[in-house]
């Protein structure tokens, strides 16, 4: 069947692949705190000691906190990094590179935080991220011309843990 002479010939114009203006950096916040939040996890978790040593379930329990933060740590560092680029490629338009030519390093920056923190342990890092999003979110609600979604952005994600 030809569709062509059932549904009515429309252009579409967007700035997206589909045109649901529903964009916001919270997600890439709240998966870089969950990022963080696993690095500080993991820098308390204690080996088993003593007796605790030799027990395979002591063992395999460690193990198994230590995985289990490790693969939280990386899934939400990649939501963060999909978050971002969904942000860098399909909100951010050329009018905004000209107001803020930085854009394209910052979020080039906050992309490769984001596969640094897959790639090691570090605070220090995670706390990059958590900044390098949040200056994002800075430039996106001054876009949007909404100092209070800025405002309520910081107030709750930063109670996250």
């Amino acid at each position: 069947m030809n569709f062509k002479y059932i549904l009515p010939n429309l252009t579409a114009r967007a700035h997206c692949d589909i045109p649901c203006g529903i964009y916001d950096p919270t997600a890439a916040k709240v998966a870089a705190m969950t990022v963080l939040r696993m690095v500080n996890q993991l820098s308390e978790i204690e080996p088993p000691i003593g007796d605790d040593a030799e027990d395979a379930h002591a063992l395999n329990h460690y193990h198994n906190d230590i995985v289990r933060r490790i693969q939280t740590k990386e899934n939400h560092a990649q939501i963060c990094k999909n978050e971002l680029l969904i942000l860098w490629t399909d909100y951010f338009k050329p009018e905004h590179l000209e107001k803020y030519p930085d854009l394209h390093d910052q979020f080039w920056t906050a992309t490769k935080l984001a596969s640094q923190n897959k790639q090691d342990v570090s605070e220090d890092k995670a706390k990059q991220l958590v900044e390098a999003v949040d200056e994002i979110a800075q430039i996106f609600y001054t876009i949007k011309n909404d100092p209070k979604r800025y405002d309520a952005y910081k107030e709750i994600t930063n109670k996250l843990f």
